[in-house]
């Protein structure tokens, strides 16, 4: 693993890492802030995946969460959303679809298939590669995101539920196989088999497998793509009647952007905290 930088930051320390990934067979970045409790213990992390065209360091400067980080002892991990600099075919072609856009899944259909393992990469190989480097709690780990990250999120922790002990997301793509930027995707990285997509939709899942743990959304009611894209109507729907904890707040003129983050920011983590805490 190389160090790329690392910076003090609210009596913590923030890194950006880079090392060789067996998951995605390429070079990966990730950020890591470890709060100043890190100096004497583990402590737990919280995962925060970001969205489309995002790298690790959009939330790691626009969201400003290390702060409310350092006071609760929560570490924050950034990975970054897609493999890069593969030379596939049609892999810089688009904004939603290749590189910045690997959609946290573990693709089946060539090219993808060797590389655009995202899955694998968050739930198993970060978290492994992270807490053999660092003091991180492997049994206390949280997921975030936001949008695609969001959509990510969700899907990791409703399929690994022995992972992730809580999960949160900001406009999440919460029914992907619904809504235009997951059909490409899923059809792109999985085939035209929808029922094949269901496990990789987080509406699907709820519906096809529950969950008993609770989730927490934060929508922004300005969000220019809450009806075409995110769709959390539907995650509420099948939330509710399948008996899964959702707390679904809609906050009144937010959009999709970072300064929404930064706003809620530490109510999540504060979420999160407590969640890791128990």
């Amino acid at each position: 693993m190389e160090k790329i930088r690392e910076q003090r930051c609210f009596g913590g320390i923030q890194g950006t890492y880079a090392h060789d990934s067996t998951s995605t067979g390429s070079c990966m970045r990730f950020a890591l802030y470890q709060p100043p409790q890190a100096a004497h213990g583990r402590v737990p992390v919280l995962m925060f995946l970001a969205g489309l065209t995002s790298t690790e360091e959009n939330f790691t400067i626009k969201a400003g969460a290390q702060r409310v980080a350092a006071e609760l002892g929560l570490a924050l991990l950034m990975p970054d959303t897609s493999p890069r600099g593969l030379g596939l075919a049609g892999e810089e072609d688009s904004t939603d679809f290749g590189t910045g856009a690997g959609f946290y899944l573990d693709a089946t259909v060539d090219p993808w298939a060797r590389h655009y393992r995202m899955h694998d990469y968050v739930v198993n190989e970060l978290p492994e590669l992270v807490a053999g480097a660092f003091p991180i709690d492997l049994g206390r780990i949280g997921v975030s995101g936001h949008s695609m990250g969001g959509h990510g999120a969700l899907v990791c922790a409703l399929r690994n539920p022995k992972r992730f002990a809580s999960v949160s997301a900001f406009a999440p793509i919460a029914a992907a196989s619904q809504c235009p930027w997951g059909r490409k995707a899923l059809t792109g990285y999985l085939g035209a088999d929808e029922q094949l997509w269901r496990g990789w939709d987080a509406e699907a899942l709820i519906r096809d497998r529950g969950y008993d743990g609770s989730i927490f959304v934060d929508q922004g009611t300005a969000d220019q793509f809450v009806e075409v894209q995110l769709k959390p109507h539907l995650l509420q729907a099948a939330c509710l009647e399948h008996g899964v904890a959702l707390t679904l707040r809609a906050q009144e003129g937010y959009d999709h952007s970072y300064f929404f983050i930064a706003t809620f920011i530490a109510d999540h983590l504060h979420y999160h905290a407590a969640a890791l805490r128990a």
